[in-house]
């Protein structure tokens, strides 16, 4: 594989965990443990090869940058400073929140859940819109 096809590889996998996130929030709502188990698993699994395809892009690529102006450009850095912050905490988060659903730890996984939920959406889909206004727009 071409390294300089892995930004669109980074945005299908950010778009995979983001829907995967949401079927696993739909199946624990439903009652659905077993199977919101094994989806969140999976959400993770494609999140870690993410990150991987992620490190190997940019230690070939290095830094990319906007070229647009104006509020275009106001809106993007917006978004990554936002996507960026907030995907450096969403591993220990994951981790954390994986770990106490694992042990059946229910009462503090549905504490912190609560707060990694939103935050892996947002960077999952953000990572994504980062994407298409860098590379396709």
């Amino acid at each position: 594989m071409d390294v300089q096809s892995l930004p669109a590889v980074n945005a299908t996998l950010n778009g995979i965990a983001a829907v995967l996130l949401a079927i696993g929030y739909t199946l624990i709502r439903n009652g659905r443990i077993q199977a919101h188990k094994r989806v969140m698993l999976t959400a993770f699994s494609v999140s870690v090869v993410f990150l991987a395809c992620y490190l190997i892009y940019h230690f070939n690529a290095g830094i990319v940058y906007y070229q647009k102006t104006g509020f275009l450009r106001d809106l993007y850095l917006t978004i990554l400073t936002t996507h960026t912050i907030l995907a450096v905490i969403t591993p220990v988060l994951a981790i954390i929140t994986l770990r106490r659903g694992l042990r059946m730890d229910v009462k503090r996984h549905r504490a912190i859940a609560k707060w990694t939920f939103p935050i892996w959406m947002y960077v999952s889909v953000t990572g994504v819109v980062v994407y298409l206004m860098l590379y396709r727009f």
